[in-house]
C-alpha cells in the first residue's frame, strides 16, 4: 500500500490573515469562504480526507483546491475566466437594437406606430436579420434595460422658441427673487378654465385595509367653471374670482378688484401672452392703466413658458387638494369650495414657493418703473 507523504503548508502571515477574513466573512461567496476553509484545516494538519469530511465535500475537492493553493497561492483560489457559451445574438445585432430604439419605426418601414414596443422591434430585428433562429421581445428588454432605453415611454416637453426668451426670463424672476422696493407689489395672475363640476352616481368608498380609495367610474356633468387668480409671490396671499365665463370684460372686473385692495401701490402684473392680456387695437389696458395713475407695470412671460409664472403652481396645488379627486353635485358647490380653499389657504397654510431658477446673468430693470 502506498501513502502519500504529508504535505506542509508554510506561507506568511499576511495570507493567513487574508484566509483567515475569507473563512469569516458574512457576506462572501460560499464558495469563497469554503476554499478558505479547506486551506486553513490543511495547513493546521488535518488530512485531506478528514478535512473533506469537516467541510462535506469530496476529498478529490481538496486535493483539486489544496494543488491550486500550492501552485497559485491565494489567487489560486479565485474562479478563472471562462470562455463561455458563443452568443446566440451577435454584438452588432445589440447594437442596432440601439440604434433602431433611437430612430422612429417608421425609419424602418414599420407602419401606423409611432413609438417602439418590444415586440414590434424584435418583429423588424428578425425582418433585418432572417438568420436569427430565435429573437423574442424579451431580448430586445435585455438589451435596451442595460442601455437604459425606454422607446415605449413618451414625456411632454415644451420647448419656448421664444427669441427674446432670456431677456423676459430674467425679467421675470428679478420680481421673484429680489425684495421689492417701498409701495411695490408683484402679483401672478392666470386663468384657470374649464373646471369641472362632476358628480358620481353613487358614493366615493374611503380606503380600506388592502384596497385603494374608489369612486364610480360613470360621472355626472354638472357644467364647467373659471378661475381668475393673482398669486403674490412674497407672501403666498392669493386672490381669486370664480364665474361662469372668461372673458376680457371678466378679466377686467378682476383687476379692478385688485386696484381697489391695493389702492396706493405700484402693482407689477406678471401674465402670458393670452389674447385678453394684450392691450389690442382698443388699448384697453392703457385706458386702464390710465385710470388708476399709471400704477400697473405688465411683464410677460416667454412664449410657450406658462411655467415661468409662479401662480401655475398655486393652480397644481388647487387641482390636487380640491379638484382631481372632488365630488360635487353643483357648479355652486364646486365654486363655494374652491372659493373656501383660497380663504383657508391665505388663513392657514399660504407661503411663497422657493423658487430656484433665477434666469439668466443679463442686467435688467424690474423695479426701475417702481
Amino acid at each position: 500500500m502506498c501513502v502519500s507523504p504529508k504535505i506542509s503548508f508554510a506561507f506568511p502571515q499576511k495570507t493567513r490573515e487574508e484566509l483567515e477574513r475569507r473563512a469569516h466573512q458574512r457576506t462572501g461567496e460560499l464558495r469563497d469562504i469554503q476554499r478558505a476553509r479547506i486551506i486553513l484545516a490543511l495547513a493546521d494538519g488535518l488530512s485531506p480526507s478528514a478535512v473533506a469530511r469537516k467541510e462535506k465535500v469530496d476529498v478529490k475537492t481538496v486535493r483539486f483546491w489544496r494543488t491550486r493553493f500550492l501552485y497559485e497561492g491565494i489567487l489560486g483560489l479565485n474562479d478563472r475566466k471562462r470562455s463561455g457559451r458563443p452568443p446566440k445574438i451577435p454584438i452588432s445585432v445589440h447594437y442596432e437594437v440601439v440604434g433602431m430604439a433611437c430612430e422612429t419605426p417608421a425609419a424602418y418601414g414599420v407602419p401606423f406606430r409611432d413609438v417602439w414596443t418590444f415586440k414590434s422591434l424584435a418583429e423588424a430585428i428578425r425582418a433585418c436579420h432572417p438568420e436569427l433562429k430565435v429573437f423574442p421581445p424579451s431580448t430586445a428588454w435585455r438589451i435596451l434595460h442595460r442601455a437604459d432605453l425606454h422607446p415605449h415611454k413618451m414625456e411632454l416637453w415644451l420647448h419656448s422658441k421664444d427669441p427674446d426668451f432670456q431677456r423676459k426670463a430674467t425679467e421675470v424672476c428679478d420680481l421673484y427673487t429680489k425684495s421689492p422696493p417701498h409701495n411695490t407689489i408683484v402679483l401672478c395672475v392666470d386663468e384657470k378654465t374649464g373646471m369641472q363640476a362632476l358628480g358620481r352616481p353613487f358614493p366615493v368608498k374611503m380606503p380600506a385595509r388592502g384596497r385603494a380609495g374608489r369612486k364610480d367610474y360613470d360621472y355626472i356633468r354638472h357644467g364647467t367653471r373659471s378661475l381668475i387668480a393673482a398669486f403674490n409671490p412674497h407672501t403666498g396671499e392669493v386672490f381669486g374670482k370664480v364665474g361662469a365665463t372668461r372673458k376680457g370684460e371678466d378679466l377686467i372686473e378682476f383687476m379692478e378688484s385688485l386696484a381697489a385692495h391695493f389702492p396706493k401701490v405700484q402693482i407689477h402684473i406678471v401674465w402670458d401672452n393670452l389674447n385678453t392680456h394684450q392691450d389690442g387695437p382698443k388699448g384697453r389696458w392703457a385706458a386702464f392703466n390710465q385710470r388708476h395713475q399709471n400704477r400697473f407695470h405688465f411683464h410677460y412671460t416667454p412664449i410657450h413658458a406658462s411655467w415661468v409664472n409662479q401662480v401655475e403652481s398655486w393652480f397644481s396645488i388647487l387641482a390636487k387638494r380640491i379638484l382631481r379627486h372632488g365630488v360635487f353635485d353643483s357648479v355652486q358647490e364646486l365654486e363655494r369650495k374652491v372659493l373656501g380653499f383660497i380663504e383657508y389657504w391665505n388663513a392657514e397654510a399660504k407661503h411663497p414657493f422657493r423658487w430656484t431658477f433665477k434666469g439668466y446673468p443679463l442686467e435688467t430693470r424690474a423695479f426701475s418703473t417702481a
